[in-house]
This record gives structure tokens, sequence and C-alpha cells, in this order.
């Protein structure tokens, strides 16, 4: 992965997505070799010379300014994530990238998590999506992770590679596209991260699903929604989940699942807690991972 191939890609993929109509322009004659707007037509629509946006979309202006990079993502019609993606992207540090700093997660956040530990599943990951910590009700729901070895606790790798937690979620399509997308706002933050690296060339060599969003440069970050999950002991549950980025560290993050009080699925969620309160559960209340194992940022 380097900035400027990320950067050209991804404007070339929303510029495919626009046609010259969509923006108020003429169709013109003829066949067009590639689909979407023309470079040209994008400058002119963005306020630039059509010889800038080209060394833009080539990596070549490392000073562009937030103006020029805000009026090309309003021509593309870049949502929220996409235009925060563009930017970080389009910009290049004015420093050299330091070090990841190992990730750790809080005690008050362990504590926090055995207080769910009981009602509502839980789990933090970091960089790269590697899970930092869970508690025993996400083990019920999800998968162990604490029996896992060390490598195969990360969000992507369960959620694209692990036959036990594909087969959890019936809505594929979007279940990989928002895993995929928020991978790729992970690239963006850390484009020189040889770890991420080699996940994203894993990823890319086992998962077709993970080869087309990657391609298609999906950009999302988790944030909130809802999932289905066909659950082995309890059946289909369709949760809420709430994504939060944690105060001290902005590259943690609180996934929690949470289901109407009084609703079938706050039922089943209770059944699944009496279930892995049988002895069915091998994690305690609340884990933090082995980061030194995991290969954690930093590490």
């Amino acid at each position: 992965m380097t900035r400027r191939s990320d950067l050209r890609e991804f404007l070339s993929s929303r510029r495919a997505r626009l046609r010259p109509e969509d923006v108020g322009l003429a169709p013109g004659g003829g066949l067009r070799r590639v689909p979407g707007l023309r470079r040209e037509e994008l400058a002119f629509l963005a306020g630039i010379s059509a010889e800038y946006y080209v060394r833009l979309e080539q990596g070549r202006t490392p000073n562009v300014s937030a103006d020029v990079l805000d009026a090309v993502a309003d021509v593309l019609r870049l949502d929220a994530d996409e235009r925060a993606h563009l930017h970080r992207i389009a910009r290049h540090p004015t420093t050299p990238p330091r070090r990841p700093r190992a990730q750790h997660v809080r005690p008050g956040m362990l504590q926090m998590l055995h207080a769910m530990g009981d009602s509502t599943p839980a789990f933090v990951f970091g960089r790269r999506m590697d899970i930092l910590a869970w508690n025993r009700l996400a083990c019920a729901l999800i998968t162990d992770f604490g029996a896992l070895p060390p490598q195969r606790r990360n969000v992507a790798r369960l959620v694209l590679l692990d036959e036990d937690v594909v087969r959890l979620y019936p809505d594929r399509e979007f279940v990989a596209r928002d895993t995929v997308g928020h991978l790729r706002v992970d690239a963006g933050r850390n484009p020189e991260d040889p770890k991420l690296a080699a996940l994203v060339g894993e990823l890319s060599l086992k998962s077709e699903e993970f080869r087309k969003h990657w391609a298609s440069h999906t950009v999302k970050s988790k944030s909130h929604g809802y999932k289905r999950i066909d659950h082995p002991v309890v059946g289909r549950l369709t949760l809420n989940f709430e994504t939060l980025h944690l105060p001290d560290d902005p590259e943690q993050f609180l996934t929690v699942y949470t289901a109407p009080a009084g609703s079938p699925d706050a039922e089943r969620l209770r059944l699944l807690s009496s279930w892995q309160g049988q002895g069915n559960e091998a994690a305690p209340a609340a884990h933090a991972a082995d980061h030194d194992a995991l290969g954690a940022p930093g590490g």
C-alpha cells in the first residue's frame, strides 16, 4: 500500500460512480473509454485547473489545501467517512511516521466490560481490527476469543475467514463491506504499517469478499447500526450495535450489542447468558488479549 496508489485508485473509483448528467453537465457525444466523470470535468466543477487535478490524483501535490480537497469531495459527493479518508491520504505527513505505541486497554475499561458481562456483549478492538479485550457474553455470542490463537483474534480475519463466524451473519454483503471499509480507514491512518500490509495480503489471497470490497475502495468507519446473527444455540437475533472511540486512544474502539427491553431478542440474549453461565463459557467476565503474543501495534 502506498499513499500515491491509494489516492489515485480512490479518486478514480469515485469519478467512475458519477455520470456527467449527475452533476449538471451535458452527457456529450461519443463513447467514453472509462465510465464516469473525466478528470477535466471534475476539475472544472471543483474550480481548479485540469493540470492541477491530474497532479493531485497522481499524489504530486503534497501541500494541497483543505479547501481544494473539500471542493473535490463536494463534486464527487463523498460522504463523511470518504471525505476524511481523502484528506488523510492526499496530504503528506510533515514528519516521518513514528513507530506506533503498543495499545493497552485501561483497567477501568476492563472493569466496565466485566460489569456488562452477564447481560451485554461487548469487546474492544484496535489498529488492524485486532481484538484487545472482551467479555464473556461476547464470547458466547460470536466466538471464544480466549481459545483462539492470538493471531486469529482479529475482527477482519474472523468475519471473512473463520467458517463458524462467517455462518453467524446472514447479511454477508453488509457485514463484509462494513468490515473491509473500516480496515480501509485504518490503512489511510497507518499506510506504513507492515503488519497491516501483511493482513491485507493474507485477506486478498483467501477471501473473495475482501478482494471485491478492497478493489472498490470501500471506506466505512464502524459507528452504529444493527446486525442479524444466526446463533447455533438461541437462533436468529437482531441486535443494535454502537461502536465508540475510546477517549484516551482514538484508535481503540468499544463495540456493544443491545436489544430493546422486553423484545424477543432481549429474551434470546438472556437465554444465551443463562446458557454460558451453566459452564459453557471459556472466558472470564472480562479479558484483555496478550498484546505481545498478538504482535499488537508497536510489538
